[in-house]
């Protein structure tokens, strides 16, 4: 079957159902097999990927690892939806272990921890490492937890024991590098601000599973150091968020690179509001027993849990919609070019979802319930997309491009003055402008539309 399309630019046949696909002054499929073919191309040595490898990478683990734990958690129960969150749990666990692995072998190699350190955009990614590890520990106690595996609890608890430390070393140390080091203006903050200190929010809720595990005194003792951990996080982030709001209303959107940045602030307001409801939720469950001294601690903190999840939930819907009009305005006037930043859009979003499960769980509301479903399968869509062009340039090597292998460089200074505009920036941060026509799919678009050349 042959069809035959005609332009004012180019003339093209397509073979649909043979084995070739030809183009008149081109060939499309040469392009893509070019890129097939040629792993890595965009670095001049295979070690860049290491130099190159940036903690922002671990934002795929968050947004793989909450997509994992929503399909398994689907409102509408389905066992073959369960199967594929497993699979999807189990690729989230191999995905951790090798960014793990890529960015301790940077860390060993080159040394340079204090750089990342005074980075202003690198320093802040460090709070994504402890989170990525959140969804693993999450989604090994919910999707175990039906096949009494005794080990699982345990080896939860340890690596839970891990996440807290390392979430309250980011959130004290990363601040006051900030403080004491770096240098930003209200126009040149960033929503990234907030990843340092969103991860006590994050073990909190983890914590909360992680006690759905146990019983008496070690249920306990887990239940009242996520609430610490809860308070640390979800205040500190209450005044960057509000900061963050001001930065917007005198300075309008971030530029197009930091488009998905816009949907950071969810991620602390839907995770505060899903960790208050779960430890609410636990509370009920242990301390009626475990702190019979208290009495009605139980029930007031459950019913607290609900009012105040409620309430965040509220915001966080809120700063969702906020989120989504931002993109789409800047993806209609602008032309968007993909970099790791787009993992932004899953994990925050998915953490409202967390929290309408369990309001819906609490309530009973089919409200709930709908809504839920709904958001599930079409941030699964968006999770697709964005995996997949993640896929495409990590294979092309533009998102391990170092830009200075000797030594970090803090580009356009510290104040951040000429940062966000620099390739240098970018590339650092995680963030590495990525032109549409690196990708092999824009080869092929570029084919159908640039006017043939003529000898």
């Amino acid at each position: 079957m042959h069809s035959r399309y005609t332009t004012n630019r180019t003339e093209v046949t397509l073979n649909i159902g043979g084995d070739d696909i030809s183009a008149k002054g081109a060939f499309a499929g040469l392009s893509l097999k070019h890129h097939i073919q040629r792993p890595m191309r965009k670095l001049e040595t295979k070690s860049d990927i290491i130099r190159g490898f940036s903690p922002a990478w671990f934002t795929a683990t968050m947004g793989t690892g909450a997509i994992a734990s929503l399909i398994y958690s689907f409102p509408y129960s389905n066992r073959p939806l369960e199967y594929i969150g497993m699979g999807i749990g189990l690729f989230n666990i191999i995905l951790y272990i090798i960014c793990l692995v890529l960015f301790a072998a940077r860390l060993i190699k080159y040394r340079d921890m204090s750089d990342i350190l005074l980075h202003p955009q690198l320093s802040m990614s460090l709070g994504t490492v402890p989170m990525g590890l959140c969804t693993v520990v999450s989604g090994l106690v919910t999707m175990l937890s039906r096949y009494n595996t005794t080990w699982v609890p345990t080896l939860a608890l340890v690596l839970w024991c891990i996440v807290v430390a390392a979430s309250v070393l980011c959130s004290l140390i990363v601040p006051f590098v900030v403080i004491s080091h770096q240098k930003y203006t209200l126009e040149t903050m960033n929503a990234v601000l907030l990843l340092p200190v969103v991860p006590n929010v994050v073990a909190a809720s983890t914590g909360g599973v992680v006690a759905s595990a146990f019983s008496g005194g070690t249920a306990v003792v887990i239940i009242l150091i996520s609430y610490v951990l809860w308070g640390m996080g979800m205040l500190l982030a209450m005044m960057l968020t509000a900061a963050y709001l001001i930065r917007l209303v005198l300075y309008k959107l971030p530029p197009k690179e930091a488009m998905a940045s816009a949907f950071i602030p969810i991620g602390p307001l839907g995770q505060s509001s899903y960790g208050i409801q779960i430890l609410g939720a636990q509370a009920l469950r242990v301390f009626s027993v475990s702190m019979p001294q208290v009495k009605y601690l139980g029930d007031v903190l459950h019913t607290v849990g609900f009012m105040v999840g409620l309430l965040l939930w509220g915001a966080a819907l809120w700063w969702f919609v906020h989120a989504a009009c931002s993109a789409i305005y800047t993806l209609v006037h602008e032309r968007v070019p993909f970099n790791l930043g787009w993992w932004a859009l899953i994990f925050p979003s998915g953490t409202v979802l967390f929290s309408t499960n369990a309001l819906w769980t609490t309530a009973g509301y089919a409200f709930f319930r709908v809504l839920s479903a709904v958001l599930t399968a079409g941030l699964a869509i968006v999770w697709v997309c964005v995996l997949l062009n993640t896929v495409v340039y990590a294979w092309t090597g533009e998102l391990f491009k170092p830009s200075n292998i000797s030594r970090l460089e803090l580009a356009g200074g510290s104040d951040g003055s000429d940062g966000p505009e620099s390739e240098e920036y970018r590339a650092l941060s995680g963030v590495a402008h990525v032109q549409p026509t690196d990708s092999p799919v824009s080869g092929i678009t570029r084919v159908l539309t640039e006017p043939a050349q003529v000898a």
